[in-house]
């Protein structure tokens, strides 16, 4: 299996993955619109033999206060093909994709997910530092992981996201 970035020809079976994933289209769209946006955002594929198996998509946040001196991006959406799920799939993604953020130096990652996944990377409740999501959810799902130690210490504040999310 390989991942690298999407290229145009993948944009079809960046949403058909998508759509299958999350059993709605909500979040296929939304990966359309912030490409549309023209926001930065790092967007991979995970290949194997030829077929599109997974994506990851990560796009810039704000905390509020903090955006001048604080480069965020969120994690949001990954989608692993059904048939590839719990293969690792999911994972080489999470990891080559914050390699990508590491390398355009950003200073952390969000992302709403699962409190028994992502810690395995690194993130672990925002509400540690005092960082809240703009969405209601509890604190355990609300995970930040920063990419330069100590980039954190003393911001505190709510992250926001692209208005698109709010579609979702």
């Amino acid at each position: 299996m390989q991942i690298r970035k999407e290229k145009d020809s993948d944009i079809d079976n960046i949403w058909r993955i998508n759509a299958e994933a999350f059993e709605a289209e909500a979040e296929a769209n939304l990966v359309n619109q912030l490409r549309k946006s023209g926001i930065p955002y790092i967007s991979l594929i995970a290949e194997d033999a030829g077929e599109i198996v997974g994506h990851i998509l990560f796009t810039p946040v704000e905390l509020n206060g903090n955006q001048a001196e604080l480069k965020i991006m969120g994690l949001a959406p990954m989608a692993v093909a059904v048939q590839h799920q719990k293969q690792g799939v999911g994972s080489q993604l999470v990891k080559e994709g914050l390699e990508h953020c590491r390398r355009q130096n950003y200073d952390a990652v969000v992302v709403l997910g699962h409190p028994k996944y992502y810690p395995k990377f690194g993130f672990m409740p925002s509400a540690k530092y005092g960082i809240k999501s703009e969405y209601d959810v509890p604190d355990e799902v609300f995970m930040v992981l920063e990419l330069k130690k100590g980039t954190l210490e003393k911001k505190q504040g709510i992250i926001k996201y692209h208005a698109a999310f709010k579609d979702v």
